[in-house]
């Protein structure tokens, strides 16, 4: 979802070589370096992941390979090429135990394997690559890939009552605004680490409401559940929040907030009723 919306954010002022599967594999180290030698590339903006976070809980061996050892791949081939690169990560590398907002020096502390399979590729582009920044973001939302808001409007549109929870609390993040900040990040942000999601904070069940009232589908029940009545095979955090303070010292500005996102999102897709 975001590296083909940021592919098509970049392709309007740069020259963009995507790569995806099946022409590369980043779990395949020779294939990788095959690539870069040909396309000759400037920087890499890593976003490929194994993102389903239950299913990374049924086959954690493929979330390693993936998101941990492809991850290292890529990371390998920019070393030996001298190439910059951006590696974007997850608020699931915190454990959602601290009262406040997470700032990009707090101590990682994963809860599931796809936390701990993402962390391990932020260590490898830390140990390997000499020029790199790690970009952390949360709760992606956009016109490309299945997302929270999609599956919200499609159940409500059939009439179903809907149960979402209420205890876990973050930043829903549009692609576009991300792939946005992602090149002025490249382009103008020193090497290190960033937290990059619209601005403002809510729980999943008050992101529904939301998406429901923009969507002019108020009358749709859903209702407000623990995290332990949702029957998922993956610990999430409680806290996602992410605190924005490398691109505020940066000078790089903060993204909208996540309502105003919301509904340029429902708008492009035909679907905004506010």
């Amino acid at each position: 979802m975001l590296g083909r919306d940021l592919t098509a954010h970049l392709g309007a002022r740069h020259q963009v070589v995507p790569a995806e599967l099946p022409e590369v594999d980043i779990t395949d180290l020779d294939l990788v370096q095959r690539t870069f030698d040909s396309t000759k590339p400037e920087v890499v903006i890593h976003t490929a992941a194994f993102t389903s976070v239950d299913d990374c809980e049924h086959w954690p061996d493929l979330a390693f390979q993936v998101n941990a050892e492809g991850t290292r791949n890529v990371a390998v081939a920019c070393r030996q090429a001298s190439l910059p690169m951006l590696y974007v990560s997850t608020d699931y590398v915190f454990d959602g135990q601290k009262p406040t907002p997470y700032g990009e020096d707090d101590r990682p502390n994963p809860l599931n394997v796809y936390g701990q399979s993402k962390l391990q590729g932020e260590r490898h582009v830390t140990e390997l690559v000499e020029a790199a920044w790690i970009v952390r973001t949360s709760w992606l939302f956009g016109p490309l890939g299945k997302n929270f808001v999609r599956t919200i409007l499609q159940r409500a549109q059939r009439g179903e009552s809907l149960r979402v929870v209420d205890d876990q609390v973050g930043a829903p993040t549009y692609t576009m605004d991300l792939a946005e900040k992602l090149e002025q990040i490249v382009v103008r942000g020193s090497p290190g680490i960033y937290h990059v999601t619209n601005r403002g904070y809510c729980s999943w069940f008050e992101f529904a409401q939301e998406i429901l009232r923009q969507a002019a589908l108020s009358h749709v029940r859903v209702f407000a559940i623990p995290t332990s009545a949702s029957d998922r095979p993956a610990l999430r955090p409680r806290n996602s929040r992410l605190a924005h303070t490398r691109l505020e010292s940066e000078g790089l500005g903060l993204l909208p907030a996540w309502q105003d996102a919301l509904t340029r999102y429902l708008l492009r897709e035909g679907q905004a009723k506010a």
